[in-house]
């Protein structure tokens, strides 16, 4: 097996991955409010949504790459990470009532871990489907 590097992590890839992720778990959400649950109040459909979201996204950046699974998935969470900090900065400059403080410190990292860890597995899953009955790629 090759080792993980960061030369073999393509960014629009994890950009690709990152916005299907998204893409599905607001879809799962959606599904999940039309369900007759409560948006604000279901942290386990929440958690969900971020499971099916991420590893969906994950699955397509693995398989699209068939290098580095476990970096991808960990640069779809960072990728998250970064574009919350630009979504906060941006909604905190034209609205001086923005609540983004609601989000608590454990439930960010707790989001934020869950994101990388079906991102990976996500993506590990799709890079072995990838490679199925090929063997392994060499360095």
């Amino acid at each position: 097996m090759h080792t993980e590097h960061l030369t073999h992590v393509r960014p629009v890839g994890v950009v690709v991955g990152w916005l299907v992720a998204v893409a599905v778990g607001s879809l799962v959400g959606l599904l999940l409010a039309s369900a007759g649950g409560e948006s604000g109040s279901n942290q386990a459909g929440g958690l969900l949504a971020v499971a099916v979201g991420f590893f969906a996204g994950g699955f397509l950046a693995g398989f699209r790459s068939m290098h580095a699974p476990i970096l991808h998935g960990v640069a779809l969470g960072m990728v998250s990470l970064v574009a919350w900090v630009a979504v906060n900065l941006a909604a905190r400059g034209t609205s001086a009532t923005f609540g983004w403080e609601a989000l608590t410190p454990t439930m960010a990292g707790l989001s934020l871990i869950a994101q990388m860890g079906f991102g990976v597995a996500g993506a590990w899953t799709g890079y072995r489907l990838a490679l199925r009955g090929q063997p392994e790629p060499e360095d």
